[in-house]
C-alpha cells in the first residue's frame, strides 16, 4: 500500500506488546513480541521514551500514562479504571460527594476514572484531565511515594505556581508537607487548586506495595469543614481504597494462572 507507513506501524506494534499480562518487558520480548529486530525494536523505544509514551528502569520497559493521548491503550493494560469503577461508585454515593483515581505522570495527575454528583468546579473534570501534581491531593500522595532521588528531580525542575493565595509555592514547604503526608498515609489539599474546593487522597498500592494510583474525594468548603473531611471521609475513602488494591490483587494473579 503506498500510503502505508511503516515507521508508524511499528511504533504502534511496540505500544500494543504491551498488555496486562505483559506490562513490563524487556528489549528482547519487545523485539520478538513485534517481530523487530533488536536494534529496531530499541530505536522505537527510546523514541517512545523520549516522547513521554514509554518509561524503563533500565531493563524492564513499560507504558507511561501519556499514551491516554493516544487512545486507551494505558487504560487496557493497567485494568486500574474498569476496577476501580464500581468502587468510586459505591464511595460516592455513600459519602454523597464526587470520588476519582488519578495517576502521575511526569510534574502532573492525570485523572482515570471518576464518579462526579455535583459540580464544584470552574473545569470539567474528565478521563484524561491533568492538574499539576503539587497542588492536588492524590498529586501529594504520589509524590510522597515516590523514592528520595525522584523526589528530588521533582522538586528541583517543578513550578510551583500560586493558584489560589492559598497554595504551596516553596519547593521546602512543599518537601515538609509531603514527610506529613508519607507519615500518615493520606494527604488533604484545602483550596490550593482552586478556591472553595477541598480534597482528601489516600494511595491505591500493587501488590509490591508500590502507590501505582491515588483514589480522591472532593467536596466545597461550605459543605464540609476539614474536620468533617478527615472524621467522616477518611475511613470511607481508605477502605475503598482498600477494596481497589484487592481487586487489582485478584487481577493480577488471575493473569498468573
Amino acid at each position: 500500500m503506498v500510503d502505508h507507513v511503516q515507521s508508524l506501524a511499528r511504533g504502534l506494534a511496540v505500544i500494543r506488546a504491551f498488555s496486562a499480562t505483559a506490562p513490563e518487558l524487556t528489549l528482547s520480548e519487545v523485539a520478538r513480541a513485534t517481530d523487530l529486530s533488536r536494534a529496531a525494536a530499541r530505536r522505537f523505544l527510546l523514541t517512545l521514551a523520549d516522547l513521554g509514551y514509554v518509561r524503563s528502569d533500565g531493563r524492564l520497559f513499560s507504558l507511561t500514562p501519556r499514551v491516554l493521548e493516544l487512545g486507551y491503550a494505558y487504560l487496557s493494560s493497567l485494568s486500574l479504571p474498569e476496577v476501580a469503577d464500581p468502587h468510586l461508585e459505591r464511595l460516592a454515593a455513600e459519602v454523597h460527594e464526587s470520588a476519582s483515581v488519578a495517576v502521575l505522570d511526569g510534574a502532573d495527575v492525570v485523572y482515570v476514572a471518576r464518579v462526579a454528583t455535583a459540580r464544584i468546579m470552574r473545569v470539567t473534570i474528565n478521563i484524561g484531565t491533568r492538574f499539576p501534581a503539587y497542588c492536588t491531593s492524590m498529586g501529594r500522595v504520589l509524590l510522597a511515594a515516590l523514592s528520595p532521588e525522584r523526589l528530588d528531580d521533582y522538586l528541583g525542575s517543578a513550578e510551583l505556581r500560586g493558584l489560589t493565595s492559598r497554595t504551596i509555592t516553596q519547593s521546602a514547604a512543599l518537601r515538609a508537607e509531603l514527610d506529613r503526608v508519607r507519615a500518615r498515609g493520606w494527604a488533604m489539599v484545602d483550596q490550593e487548586l482552586e478556591e472553595g474546593l477541598r480534597s482528601i487522597a489516600v494511595p491505591i498500592r500493587n501488590r509490591s506495595g508500590r502507590a501505582v494510583a491515588a483514589v480522591n474525594v472532593s467536596t466545597h468548603v461550605s459543605r464540609t469543614t476539614s474536620q468533617q473531611v478527615r472524621r467522616d471521609l477518611l475511613p470511607p475513602l481508605l477502605a475503598t481504597a482498600a477494596r481497589i488494591e484487592a481487586d487489582l490483587a485478584g487481577v493480577a494473579r488471575s493473569t498468573v494462572d
